[in-house]
């Protein structure tokens, strides 16, 4: 089963006996405001989830700025979220799942098998005439335990050769991977041999996956085969997840590079490129 679930389907789970748990996951790049945004309107029974405090550790140069917390740690918080081994979660956003897509990744990743990403977000329920309920939800407590091992991930050593035997996918957007614009991190550019790969460009104009066919022709497109490994990294390790998800509509399995630019770019010792192809370094 992929990682999507449409609004129909969430609304006859909704109405089944089975246990659901909807993870409210509202955060993007310069707005702090996603509880607010949460508090304002969210899915009928839906807990939110604080990206920065809940789904990383605290940012460090050496681990990036959002480095996953301890395995304990996320138990804890998944717990905190009512969850219970055997339920079904389903997580969402209003900006095309690029920041749900971190918990459905991080669940996924330690584990925890049935969660989902509510494919077009808060704007595909509200658009199917569907309420909203504001306030804050407070879970019962959950006991869910966390395994771990359930996805694929490299660490920065690993990415620094991967474009040798492998893809090594740039999901930010155009400008930063060519060294155009950076805005957070200390250096712009790329991980040399890293190809660029855009989030959005996953996406319809409603914030909806685009099929199955269209993802692989575009991954394909970009040099991805069935017999060459997939890593992927993004800024922070969050919309790379979103890459992550395309990748597995597109029957494509990919690992995920946690710590992302923002680590490599804070160790001075590592290149950057610049440009449009893979492997232009920039001078020091």
């Amino acid at each position: 089963m992929g990682p999507l679930m449409d609004v129909p389907a969430l609304e006859a789970l909704l109405a089944s006996d089975r246990r659901t748990v909807l993870l409210d996951v509202r955060w993007a790049l310069g707005d702090p405001h996603g509880r607010d945004h949460y508090l304002g309107g969210h899915l009928p029974g839906a807990v939110y989830v604080d990206l920065a405090t809940e789904l990383a550790a605290p940012a460090a140069p050496a681990r990036g700025r959002h480095p996953l917390p301890p395995a304990s740690a996320f138990q804890a918080t998944a717990r905190r979220w009512g969850i219970n081994t055997g339920d079904t979660v389903v997580a969402y956003d209003n900006s095309g799942n690029m920041a749900a897509a971190r918990a459905w990744w991080m669940l996924r990743s330690a584990g925890f098998p049935d969660v989902f990403l509510l494919d077009g977000g808060l704007a595909a329920w509200q658009a199917a005439g569907l309420p909203l309920e504001s306030g804050s939800v407070d879970a019962e407590p959950g006991g869910v335990s966390l395994p771990g091992g359930g996805m694929a991930a490299i660490d920065i050593a690993a990415a620094a050769g991967w474009a040798g035997h492998g893809i090594l996918l740039d999901a930010r957007a155009g400008e930063r991977y060519r060294g155009e614009f950076e805005p957070v991190d200390p250096r712009a550019g790329h991980i040399p041999g890293a190809v660029s790969a855009p989030t959005t460009e996953n996406l319809d104009g409603a914030g909806r996956f685009l099929a199955p066919s269209v993802l692989r022709q575009r991954f394909e497109d970009l040099g991805v085969r069935g017999d060459v490994p997939v890593a992927v990294y993004c800024g922070s390790g969050v919309t790379a997840a979103h890459q992550v998800a395309a990748l597995e509509i597109a029957g494509i399995k990919a690992a995920l590079y946690p710590g992302s630019f923002s680590e490599w770019s804070n160790n001075p010792d590592l290149p950057v490129a610049t440009g449009t192809e893979p492997g232009q370094v920039a001078p020091r």
